[in-house]
């Protein structure tokens, strides 16, 4: 017997087999929800990435573009766009590094600060800044670093060919590539060096510092597993030492401060779901307006008609005009308050009752049905 287990969580099993063999399935007020919470970054692995509601947007636009999209869903996609946006101005849960790249990116940045005289994140604009490693974690790492103001970076790998393939992945970042080599120039020189390499033995120790000639502090941050840099640094004067224990602790933090976040953009989707909700719910009333206006239509032009002939032919055109505008604004005013009314947010059974007694007194009942 051959028995196979096919994992369907996003959380849980590789996208190969996700998107082949499942397909979420919601209907009315879950799929509201479920796109609000979408676009709001709360159904994703990592709470409040914003590169999903980029995507979000690019799918609106798309769709407009090719004409795809219809008024009702229309509506129900950019207002998830602006619950996405409402979030993220709203509370604070796209804030805070959730990787162990962005937080180790984020720990430079706290720690350039403090060293500045500022308790917070400072642009990394002034640092000398090396990158040892040129692996996915270091990929991220020149992403994060990109974003967060580095003026530029050396790159230092074993194959400088594969290093020079990871930067032209970042064409707004200068990066310099070297080879490994150059590592004891970089540590002479540089103020921040970040650590991401394979080796199974450190890289960097106290007896490699101990014998360069620094003219500056330096901060080494270590995201490599095992690591790539000896504890025995720490010790030395004018070097700070983080390593993945430390960074762990900001991606922990972060983490459970966008759990309570997430919390109050609940909130903040319930309401807007409800809005779409009662505007959909409101749109069930619009035939019936619509009968009702093209009724009241018919009996101003009817009405409109007979007045004018019996004024006679010395009504002069702007007369003509004026009449015309207050029979409009007549009918108008007769068709705000029930428009109003029958599309404001209520029970369905209260709108529908309020529709049939509407259609009894004016015959509006549809001859189709």
């Amino acid at each position: 017997m051959h028995i196979a287990v096919v994992g369907l969580s996003h959380r849980t099993a590789p996208v190969e087999i996700r998107e082949r063999l499942s397909i979420a399935e919601h209907h009315h007020d879950e799929a509201v929800a479920h796109l609000m919470r979408v676009a709001a970054g709360l159904d994703s692995l990592v709470l409040g990435e914003g590169q999903i509601l980029s995507q979000v947007k690019k799918m609106v636009r798309l769709g407009q573009e090719h004409q795809s999209i219809g008024p009702i869903l229309n509506r129900l996609l950019n207002q998830a766009v602006s619950t996405g946006k409402r979030v993220r101005t709203e509370t604070n849960l796209g804030t805070g590094a959730v990787s162990i790249s962005s937080a180790a990116v984020e720990l430079a940045q706290l720690k350039v600060g403090q060293a500045r005289g500022v308790d917070d994140l400072v642009p990394l604009d002034q640092e000398q800044i090396a990158v040892v490693g040129a692996g996915r974690m270091a990929r991220l790492l020149l992403q994060h670093l990109q974003a967060k103001g580095a003026p530029g970076v050396v790159l230092l790998n074993r194959t400088v060919e594969r290093a020079e393939l990871m930067a032209a992945d970042c064409p707004g970042l200068p990066v310099q590539c070297r080879p490994l080599s150059d590592l004891d120039h970089c540590l002479s020189t540089c103020s921040l060096v970040f650590t991401s390499t394979a080796a199974e033995d450190p890289i960097i120790d106290a007896a490699r510092l101990g014998k360069l000639n620094r003219r500056s502090s330096l901060m080494l941050i270590d995201i490599g597993v095992p690591r790539n840099i000896a504890a025995d640094v720490a010790a030395l004067m004018g070097v700070e030492s983080f390593d993945v224990d430390d960074l762990q602790e900001v991606v922990t933090r972060n983490q459970e401060a966008r759990r309570e976040i997430a919390a109050e953009a609940e909130v903040l989707l319930q309401d807007e779901g409800r809005q779409f909700l009662d505007w959909w719910d409101g749109l069930e009333a619009v035939p019936v307006v619509n009968r009702l206006r093209t009724q009241l239509e018919d009996i101003r032009e009817q009405e409109l008609h007979k007045a004018l002939s019996r004024m006679g032919p010395d009504l002069s055109a702007r007369e003509r005009k004026v009449v015309e505008a207050l029979s409009k604004g007549i009918i108008n005013k007769i068709l705000h308050t029930p428009m109003t009314n029958l599309r404001a947010p209520q029970p369905r059974q209260q709108r529908q009752l309020a529709m049939q007694v509407l259609q009894d007194l004016f015959d509006l009942n549809d001859p189709q049905t």
